[in-house]
């Protein structure tokens, strides 16, 4: 008989020559726990997804009371599903006036895919304006927006009509034309390894996009939810955009996405053609219910009060030669080193002693740091402790 581990090599599609084979028994809160007892503090969050802690037990108990109700009825938006329209209500009330409809889908990669058809029906244009070096999602128009042009080259042709501009340079905004539908930005770029932008350059990027009637699309995909130390990561810049993505920490575990525009852009999907844009399983109700529990988890405990101290802990623990710097906001930090190699085996040892820790798609030099927001200062400093060793015993080796 084969292991799972031979199976999981055999029967499951991989997506690297290297996977971590990590076989999880359960999970809870800050941690995972394999078959041999072995538990592992979850330093990525599921890449920023379990921001409430891994089987929060509010979300786990709407989880169950969905199922207990219906499950799949029919395709997004024909029939009133509560879980749907609760969720749409408690995310409109959270956020701006002119973030008002909600369309749900399944993920962050089709919530790019919405937001970018959404901005074109609605402007008539085509070109749209994307970053060096950003990351939206991995299905074909995501990828056309993928500032990186190593993980683009194999799949060419890509959509036309996408033009790339420096992150944080203000002398790319004239760029910005009456021919563009839409400009896409990660608010904090992620995979790039945590990028932040100046706050004088988000206000010109709003201006700009407002003097040429172009939409703004701002991906909040990986800062959403808390991660940053406000509810959503464009509080910090005191500018909203013309469509919003969310997903991953969205669901509480529980996959779900979203594209969020005002009720006059998105009233534009309805007709000419009918169906302009469906999802079978969009919306689907035990995620919209996990969804509504998880985010009221994180409004009612406050979980984004204390981000902005821990991630100044992070900040006072991590101090090490081979730390060049530290970047990021709140709970989404870039430890970078110095080469992938070292990544690599300081990633690994730090598994080997409880840690999981990770990099990023375009900054391979750096690596990870996403913890639930229920971190504790304790579990801060071992964690940091962990990785002061491993980075201790990758320079002895």
């Amino acid at each position: 008989m084969l292991s799972p581990r031979q199976l999981f090599l055999l029967n499951t599609a991989q997506t690297s020559p290297s996977p971590r084979l990590l076989e999880i028994e359960s999970a809870e809160g800050m941690y995972l726990y394999d078959y041999d007892g072995n538990s592992y503090m979850d330093l990525v969050s599921g890449f920023a997804v379990s921001n409430t802690g891994h089987r929060h037990p509010k979300v786990v108990q709407a989880i169950k009371d969905q199922v207990d109700k219906y499950l799949h009825l029919t395709v997004y938006g024909e029939f009133i599903q509560s879980p749907q329209v609760k969720f749409a209500g408690k995310l409109s009330s959270i956020l701006p006036d002119s973030l008002s409809s909600v369309y749900f889908v399944n993920s962050g990669a089709e919530a790019t895919e919405g937001a970018m058809k959404l901005a074109k029906r609605f402007t008539g244009r085509s070109e749209i304006i994307a970053f060096k070096n950003s990351y939206h999602g991995s299905t074909q128009g995501a990828l056309s927006v993928m500032g990186n042009e190593h993980y683009k080259q194999a799949y060419r042709p890509l959509l036309p009509g996408i033009r790339f501009i420096e992150f944080n340079n203000p002398f790319d905004l004239d760029l910005i034309s009456t021919d563009t539908a839409a400009v896409i930005m990660e608010t904090i770029q992620g995979e790039a390894g945590v990028r932040v932008p100046d706050f004088n350059y988000m206000q010109s990027l709003k201006k700009r996009c407002n003097e040429t009637g172009t939409l703004l699309i701002l991906d909040e995909i990986q800062t959403g939810f808390g991660r940053t130390g406000k509810l959503f990561a464009f509080e910090h810049f005191g500018i909203s955009p013309d469509i919003l993505l969310l997903a991953k920490g969205m669901g509480g575990g529980m996959p779900i996405g979203a594209f969020i525009s005002s009720n006059k852009i998105m009233s534009v999907l309805k007709e000419n053609p009918i169906l302009g844009h469906i999802t079978t399983f969009g919306g689907h109700p035990v995620s919209c219910a996990a969804g509504l529990a998880n985010l009221d988890v994180i409004i009612e405990e406050n979980l984004f009060k204390d981000v902005a101290s821990k991630e100044s802990l992070f900040r006072e623990c991590l101090q090490h030669p081979e730390i060049k710097e530290i970047r990021g906001m709140g709970l989404m930090l870039c430890i970078q080193l110095s080469s992938f190699e070292q990544v690599e085996n300081v990633s690994r040892r730090c598994v080997e002693n409880g840690i999981i820790i990770d990099w990023f798609l375009h900054c391979d030099t750096a690596m990870r740091i996403a913890p639930p927001l229920i971190i504790t200062d304790n579990e801060i400093h071992k964690a940091c402790a962990t990785i002061i060793e491993a980075l201790d015993f990758y320079r002895a080796g």
